[in-house]
């Protein structure tokens, strides 16, 4: 049966087996989709000792791992390879995402961020060369080399951007390394990053900033006023969602893979305060995946008709689906915004939303805020 039938199955028969929610069984079955994918399995032009593809909790994370693994690094700590949480940190080529069929974007809804793939091989057989990338699918995507390296140029800030993964010459100080990465998450949850007008929107700063808005009913700047019409409403939710669980993170706004590095890292470092920390940074992760659920409640259709077309989407790329078919079910979002504006919440409805989303929000902030004192204390 294939992963895009299965999928749920398998989150359901988690939960069954767990009592867990849906969005934290999803998330382990994410982790081990990669780990349980035919390492045997050869592809024409694949590299030597490549031997896994997609899953994972983030999609960059995880691409590394896979990289480090088909070179032969090992983790000092286990001798074995490293584990997604212990590499979360994005790598290698840089490429605008329209440019890739299987993502579904139509020519020019590529997004002015980066987006990185893993090339793990080139395929010449029967006459055209074709490269074979490593993104989100538990088998490798196939693209003509033409058309790899127009999405590989295409992105203007990250043009012909890659990064090489080779075995390190020399011992990797990993308890350092650690503690550094510990020490510069620290330092952004609580600001600045960027020292500018601009960080406000980030760590703590920005979660407080979103709480704020999502409460305010009057303020330009709460979400009641500034998504005042119901499209706006509809793109600014499920783009809360996306960016939580699906976008640019891993579920959970990546906590849960955080608290998974804190787990393995105290370890490495012999302090019992990272997994103090790493609880906290778990229960956190499960509120940010009740906001994302929250965003799209199932008592409103089009917002629940949406979540249920993340799902399909997700499962076809985890599968290898057909762009064709990729592009159909992402293109549905027009036809449930239509649906959304033609018969939006009312005014109690939308309200007890925002503040369900806003107590929420100031509720993670907390926990990472005691997370992040536990960690510099």
């Amino acid at each position: 049966m294939t992963v895009r039938r299965s999928f749920k199955r398998l989150v359901r028969a988690r939960m069954a087996r767990t009592n867990e929610s849906y969005t934290t069984a999803r998330r382990h079955v994410l982790a081990q989709a990669s780990l349980n994918t035919v390492a045997s399995a050869t592809y024409a032009g694949l590299l030597p000792g490549y031997r896994r593809f997609g899953g994972g909790q983030h999609h960059a994370s995880a691409a590394l791992a896979h990289a480090l693994d088909a070179v032969g690094v090992r983790a000092p700590h286990t001798n074995e390879p490293y584990t997604e949480a212990m590499l979360e940190k994005p790598a290698l080529c840089t490429v605008d995402r329209a440019g890739l069929p299987w993502h579904g974007l139509a020519c020019g809804e590529g997004y002015a961020d980066p987006y990185d793939v893993l090339v793990c091989g080139l395929d010449d057989e029967g006459g055209e060369e074709r490269v074979l990338l490593d993104d989100e699918g538990v088998r490798p995507w196939s693209l003509p080399l033409p058309e790899f390296l127009a999405a590989w140029a295409a992105h203007r800030r990250g043009r012909h951007a890659m990064l090489a993964v080779v075995a390190p010459e020399q011992p990797v100080d990993l308890a350092a390394a650690v503690r550094d990465a510990v020490a510069t998450t620290c330092a952004h949850l609580t600001g600045p990053v960027l020292d500018n007008t601009f960080d406000v929107n980030f760590g703590f700063s920005g979660m407080r900033r979103l709480a704020e808005q999502l409460a305010d009913p009057r303020g330009k700047t709460g979400w009641a006023v500034r998504f005042a019409d119901p499209r706006a409403l509809f793109a600014g939710v499920r783009r809360l969602h996306d960016c939580l669980e699906v976008e640019y993170t891993g579920p959970g706004a990546t906590r849960p893979l955080y608290a998974d590095f804190l787990a393995e890292a105290a370890g490495v470092v012999d302090d019992p305060a990272y997994l103090e920390a790493a609880d906290l940074f778990r229960r956190s992760g499960d509120v940010w995946s009740a906001v994302a659920a929250a965003a799209l409640p199932a008592g409103l259709p089009a917002l629940a008709a949406y979540d249920a077309m993340v799902e399909e989407r997700l499962g076809l790329l985890l599968d290898g689906g057909p762009a064709e078919e990729i592009r159909a079910v992402t293109s549905r979002v027009d036809e449930l915004t239509d649906a959304y504006a033609a018969a939006p919440p009312g005014e109690a409805v939308l309200r007890e939303l925002l503040d369900r989303l806003a107590g929420l929000v100031e509720q993670a902030t907390d926990l990472e805020r005691r997370a992040v004192d536990v960690l510099t204390g």
